[in-house]
C-alpha cells in the first residue's frame, strides 16, 4: 500500500522515498514480524499436553484445531492472548493500508483529466482486490459463527483461504497487460 502512495501522491518522490535501503527495510520488517509471530505460535503449539489425540480433521495444523485437542485451559488463555496480540497487529496494518488507500483516492479524484484518474485507478485496482480478497477469506475462516461450523466446512474454507488468494494472485495482477485482456475477452467470446 505504501509503494502504491508514493507511487500515486508522491510520484516526484519515489526515488528517494522508495529506494533500496526503504525496501531492504519494509522487507526485513514484514519477514522478521513474520518470523516473530511464527515461533511465538509454534512455541505455544508444543507446550501443551494433547489428552485428544493427535489427529486433525485439517490438511495442515492450524492453531485453533490444536487447542480443541488441549487438556489444559491455561494454554488455552496463553494462546488467546497471543491471538490478541497478532490480532492487534494485523489491525494495525489494516489501519495503514485502508488510510493508505484513502490518501490515494483523494489524490486520484483531484488529477483533473479521465484518462490520469484511470491510469491511477489501474495501477491501485490489482492490489486493492488482492488485499481484500485475502482480508475476506482470511474473516470468514476465523471469524464464522461456531453454529454454521464442521469439520468438513471448517476443511473446505481453510482450503480456500490458503490456496485461492495466491492462486489468483498472478492472474489479478496480470489483467493490467492489454495483451492478456484481449486474449481472455477473445476466449471468454469464443466460449459463449
Amino acid at each position: 500500500a505504501y509503494d502504491r502512495y508514493v507511487a500515486t501522491c508522491k510520484p516526484l518522490h519515489y526515488g528517494t522515498l522508495l529506494g533500496s535501503r526503504a525496501c531492504a527495510h519494509m522487507a526485513a520488517a514484514a519477514w522478521g514480524s513474520a518470523f516473530l509471530h511464527a515461533a511465538l505460535h509454534t512455541a505455544n503449539t508444543f507446550l501443551p499436553p494433547l489428552c485428544k489425540g493427535n489427529a486433525l480433521d485439517q490438511f495442515f495444523c492450524e492453531i485453533p484445531q490444536i487447542l480443541k485437542l488441549s487438556c489444559s485451559g491455561s494454554d488455552y488463555l496463553r494462546e488467546v492472548g497471543l491471538l490478541v496480540v497478532s490480532a492487534c497487529s494485523v489491525f494495525g496494518c489494516f489501519v495503514f493500508v485502508v488510510v493508505s488507500y484513502v490518501q490515494i483516492l483523494r489524490a486520484v479524484l483531484r488529477i483533473p483529466s479521465e484518462q490520469g484518474r484511470h491510469k491511477a485507478f489501474s495501477t491501485c485496482l490489482p492490489h486493492l482486490v488482492v488485499v481484500s480478497l485475502f482480508v475476506s477469506t482470511g474473516i470468514f475462516a476465523y471469524l464464522k459463527p461456531p453454529s454454521i461450523s464442521s469439520p468438513v466446512l471448517n476443511l473446505v474454507v481453510s482450503l480456500l483461504y490458503s490456496v485461492v488468494p495466491p492462486a489468483v494472485n498472478p492472474l489479478i495482477y496480470s489483467m493490467r497487460n492489454k495483451e492478456l485482456k484481449d486474449s481472455l475477452k477473445t476466449l471468454i467470446t469464443g466460449c459463449f
